[in-house]
C-alpha cells in the first residue's frame, strides 16, 4: 500500500506543479523546426520574441525546454498572470475585487502544496490543502456548467485551452478522489 500512496503523491504533486508553472509562466508548446512553417501564429510570436531579442544581444525571452523528439516548451522568463485572471474572472464566482487576488495567489499556492507533497514534506497539510482547492475548482466548474458559460477552464493556464465541461468535472473528480484517498492514508 506504501508504494500506491507514493505513487500516488508523486501524481498529485507533478499534477499540481505543471498546472501553477503553466499558469505563471506563459507556456506554449510547438513542434520544433515545424513552428514556423504550421502558420501557428502564437508559436511565431513566441519564436521571434526571442529573436528579436537574440539579434539585439539581450537574453531570449522565453526558455526552450524539448519534450519528446519533435516538441518544445516555450516558458517565458518573466511571470505572466494577466490571462489566468481574465479566466477566473470567466467564472463570475469571486467577486470582481477578490479576482486579482485569486489569480495571484492561487498558483504559487498550488506550485507550493504540490512541490510539498513531491518533495514528502508536510504531507497531510499539502494533501488537505489540495483537496479543500479540488473542491472548489469542482464547485467552479458545476457553477459554469449551471450558468451555460462557454468558457476556457484555466486548469492549466494557457497551455490547456479546453473549454469548461464534463471532461474537466471528470478529471477535477478523479483527482480529488486521489487527493481523499491520500488525506485518509498519508501520515506525516
Amino acid at each position: 500500500m506504501k508504494i500506491v500512496n507514493l505513487i500516488l503523491r508523486l501524481v498529485l504533486g507533478a499534477v499540481f506543479i505543471a498546472s501553477a508553472v503553466a499558469k505563471i509562466w506563459s507556456v506554449q508548446i510547438v513542434q520544433h523546426g515545424d513552428a514556423f512553417k504550421t502558420g501557428d501564429v502564437r508559436s511565431k510570436m513566441v519564436a521571434s520574441h526571442a529573436d528579436v531579442a537574440v539579434q539585439h544581444g539581450d537574453a531570449p525571452k522565453t526558455w526552450d525546454v524539448p519534450i519528446g523528439r519533435s516538441r518544445v516548451m516555450k516558458l517565458s522568463r518573466v511571470p505572466d498572470l494577466k490571462t489566468f485572471a481574465e479566466d477566473v474572472a470567466n467564472y463570475h464566482v469571486p467577486p470582481s475585487a477578490l479576482g486579482n487576488l485569486v489569480a495571484i495567489t492561487l498558483p504559487w499556492i498550488e506550485l507550493v502544496a504540490g512541490a510539498l507533497l513531491v518533495v514528502g514534506i508536510w504531507k497531510r497539510a499539502s494533501v488537505w490543502v489540495i483537496t479543500a482547492m479540488m473542491i472548489v475548482f469542482l464547485m467552479a466548474i458545476g457553477w459554469a456548467l449551471a450558468h451555460g458559460y462557454d468558457i476556457r477552464c484555466g486548469c492549466f493556464g494557457t497551455v490547456d485551452a479546453r473549454k469548461v465541461g464534463l471532461t474537466a468535472l471528470a478529471e477535477d473528480a478523479v483527482l480529488l478522489g486521489i487527493a481523499a484517498w491520500l488525506a485518509w492514508r498519508l501520515k506525516d
